[in-house]
């Protein structure tokens, strides 16, 4: 059955970051030999590798169907870009974490620089016809349960149904359809599950650590995760409608990611493989190996693992995780097994103050892991640790945001041409 992972990666994930890159470093003015060595950092992704070969899952899938979009839209196809990502939604409804960075670029390049009726058109219909063919084989199933004489007047209606101001009629031809439909869809956001399950570096389960959430109604503590991932997510999107540049994707797409992942309902530790992709395609990009680009991407990659140590630990994980987290972090010049993205005299390094905050935030990482390993945490606080790790990784992974948007901000130029200093 593993092995369906490594076929499943060769087939979908490994092309689609190949073609990306090469159409992304043309794009970017990169050389072919920088794009090889990103190409190399970015298929070596620690959590990547420890979540689908370790933890056994197919994220790759839907993350292949994601650059495959991100690809096309590099490309100028974004009516192929629509269909991957049906793909990649059809596969993992967490791929929903880039539905609105998509949505904001293509009605952004069908109004400027001018209105494009005809692309608004094509891009809803191919949009719409290709999640008709993805449910075809569903639906068909239906009407051949039903053909072969299977009931569904037993059922009850899906809640999705039941919030809609329709009189179903149960023995009408369209109900078993419209019922297997809307469970399907409703199934999409599990807001049965709770604000989160295990300890998540995000907001809401740093903020319950010091003031207990689960005092309040369901329904309040949905629409307060609603508002914020709202406000999180806004101005991304906004740059990217306003400025739908291609080159701005990858920043776009990481910002808007990292702003569900920290602030939506229900997230989970595996959820950070989201925002980390398009972060780390940036290596492939103009500047993307330099020191202030790099340094950056591999803090996120190294936190986002770092985060899914109690995931890994018990899947028996823990010698795959600190040798090709290790590994990693040798290869990129990274604490806490080399600091050459940090010299002093690095061409477009950072400042003093980013570096300072790395080499914190490294420092609380590699304590961490000498207090979990030798340290039993107290009887009455048999989580502490767990807790530690999420709060140290919702500020570091709050700061990754704060770092894509300026990024985007200064590179999509919408408050003039960005400044040569780095941060």
């Amino acid at each position: 059955m593993r092995a369906t992972v490594f076929v499943s990666e060769y087939l979908i994930y490994i092309p689609a970051i190949v073609i990306f890159l090469r159409r992304y470093s043309r794009l970017e003015g990169v050389n072919i030999w920088e794009a090889s060595i990103a190409l190399v950092a970015i298929l070596m992704q620690p959590s990547t590798i420890l979540i689908d070969h370790g933890h056994f899952q197919y994220n790759t899938v839907m993350l292949g169907f994601a650059v495959a979009t991100l690809s096309s839209m590099v490309a100028g196809r974004p009516l192929w870009g629509c269909v991957f990502f049906v793909g990649a939604l059809g596969f993992k409804q967490m791929a929903l974490f880039y539905a609105p960075a998509i949505f904001a670029y293509l009605l952004g390049i069908c109004i400027f620089p001018r209105i494009n009726v005809l692309r608004f058109l094509a891009i809803a219909l191919t949009t719409v016809a290709a999640f008709a063919v993805l449910y075809l084989p569903f639906l068909a199933g239906i009407a051949y349960e039903v053909y072969k004489g299977k009931s569904f007047e037993k059922f009850a209606l899906s809640p999705l149904m039941e919030s809609l101001p329709i009189r179903w009629d149960k023995q009408a031809w369209y109900y078993p359809l419209a019922l297997q439909l809307t469970q399907s869809i409703h199934r999409i956001f599990p807001f049965s599950r709770g604000l989160f399950e295990d300890k998540v570096a995000n907001i809401w389960c740093t903020i319950h650590t010091f003031h207990k959430l689960n005092g309040y109604p369901i329904e309040s503590l949905q629409r307060l995760a609603l508002l914020a991932t709202s406000a999180a997510i806004l101005p991304p999107c906004l740059i990217i409608f306003f400025k739908p540049k291609r080159h701005l994707l990858p920043l776009a797409f990481a910002a808007v990611s990292w702003g569900f992942f920290l602030c939506s309902y229900q997230v989970h530790e595996k959820n950070v493989l989201l925002p980390l992709l398009p972060m780390t395609l940036l290596l492939g990009g103009k500047e993307g190996l330099l020191p202030s680009t790099r340094a950056w991407v591999g803090l996120a990659n190294m936190l986002g693992v770092w985060t899914m140590f109690p995931l890994l630990k018990r899947d028996e994980l823990r010698v795959p995780y600190f040798t090709i987290s290790l590994l990693w972090a040798y290869l990129l010049g990274l604490p806490p097994v080399s600091f050459s993205a940090y010299h002093e005299g690095s061409r477009s390094g950072l400042n003093l103050f980013s570096k300072i905050l790395h080499i914190n935030i490294y420092v609380a990482m590699v304590g961490w892991h000498i207090a979990e390993a030798f340290f039993p945490p107290p009887k009455d606080k048999p989580d502490l640790w767990v807790v530690a790790n999420a709060i140290v990784g919702t500020g570091g992974f709050g700061i990754c945001y704060l770092w894509c948007l300026w990024r985007l901000v200064m590179k999509s130029e919408l408050f003039g041409a960005p400044k040569s200093k780095t941060l």
